[in-house]
């Protein structure tokens, strides 16, 4: 919600300062709205539910995967559209991916969300509002349910919008999320990284590489022009440094392109061992000119960068057949 017009409605009433903190804290634990603050006053209740919209986001659709994932297309009050996602493991893990922006201005060539126009950043009350939805159980027609990972790998680079991303990053505990269990990927924003690596909180940093070599790096992202690998690598062994946890790499296996033996061993010596995990993607249908790597060419990457000594898993793909997996956010029904 507004947190900022919910301290003016409750300055305004003359309710003391303890009253947000209530709020706050039934909010935090997936209540549908004011009416079931119980320990709130029947009359500041009815007050606050007249004067202060429930969330910041109005809720456009929803689809549900064959696998369980859930993606919810959100609206901002100016219009802007805004996609979140649910993913339910076997494990019982509930982990949310989360957006940043409407849209995205680094229009990588194999990215769904790239290729839509990009609308503006999203405030921290945007962002906590995607995570306040999902643990209300919206959707799922049985109450408040528990969240416990998020990720921010949603619509836009989180890099770019970092101080409403930590502002959100802040409140995620108190849903069940905590900083550990919280992840930041980016493209390579060197000043974002920077950033991160000097706030207290203990969040984890992913890097969308996708390519060692610099020239094909710079044609799937053109970001890499402005921010080279080199660079960026540079930047996340500072993180690692500070934070003495390792950075997660993600990279989309794209046929012909970017899975070759070759381009295996050009990414192992680019990566220390000690600093990164490798997570391989395999490539989403976006529109995109793409077709995927096979099974046989991603186990055979996988082998090679093992062989070199580096830890890899293969990300296992939800919600394909919603347009919810990695890369697929572009506000399509």
């Amino acid at each position: 919600m507004d947190f900022g017009l919910l301290h003016r409605t409750l300055t305004d009433l003359g309710q003391p300062a303890y009253r947000a903190r209530q709020v706050w804290r039934w909010t935090a634990q997936g209540a549908a709205g004011f009416g079931d603050m119980t320990n709130l006053p029947r009359a500041l209740r009815d007050a606050l539910a007249q004067r202060v919209p429930f969330s910041s986001l109005t809720v456009d659709r929803q689809a549900r995967s064959r696998d369980g994932t859930v993606k919810a297309l959100f609206h901002t009050h100016d219009g802007r559209a805004v996609e979140a996602v649910l993913m339910v493991y076997d494990d019982g893990r509930r982990s949310l991916c989360l957006s940043s922006q409407s849209g995205c201005p680094l229009t990588c060539s194999f990215c769904a969300t790239g290729q839509m126009r990009f609308g503006r950043n999203l405030t921290a009350d945007e962002i906590l509002d995607q995570a306040l939805h999902f643990r209300r159980g919206a959707g799922e027609g049985s109450g408040p349910q528990p969240v416990d990972h998020a990720v921010f790998m949603g619509m836009g680079e989180p890099m770019m919008n970092l101080e409403a991303v930590l502002a959100a990053c802040e409140r995620l505990p108190d849903l069940g999320i905590s900083h550990r269990r919280t992840a930041i990927s980016t493209v390579g924003w060197i000043p974002g990284i920077e950033r991160l690596r000097d706030t207290p909180m203990p969040i984890r940093l992913a890097l969308s590489l996708h390519a060692a070599d610099e020239a094909l790096r710079s044609e799937l992202m053109p970001v890499n022009d402005r921010h080279p690998l080199s660079d960026v690598l540079a930047a996340c062994r500072s993180y690692y440094e500070r934070k003495r946890r390792r950075v997660f790499v993600e990279y989309v296996m794209l046929a012909g392109v970017n899975d070759s033996h070759v381009q295996a061993d050009q990414l192992a010596e680019v990566l220390d061992r000690r600093m990164f995990k490798v997570n391989l993607i395999p490539y989403n249908p976006t529109g995109s000119p793409f077709r995927a790597s096979s099974r046989k060419a991603i186990d055979a990457f996988k082998a090679q960068l093992e062989r070199r000594g580096l830890d890899v898993t293969v990300r296992l793909t939800r919600g394909r057949d919603i347009d919810a997996a990695c890369g697929q956010l572009a506000a399509r029904a």
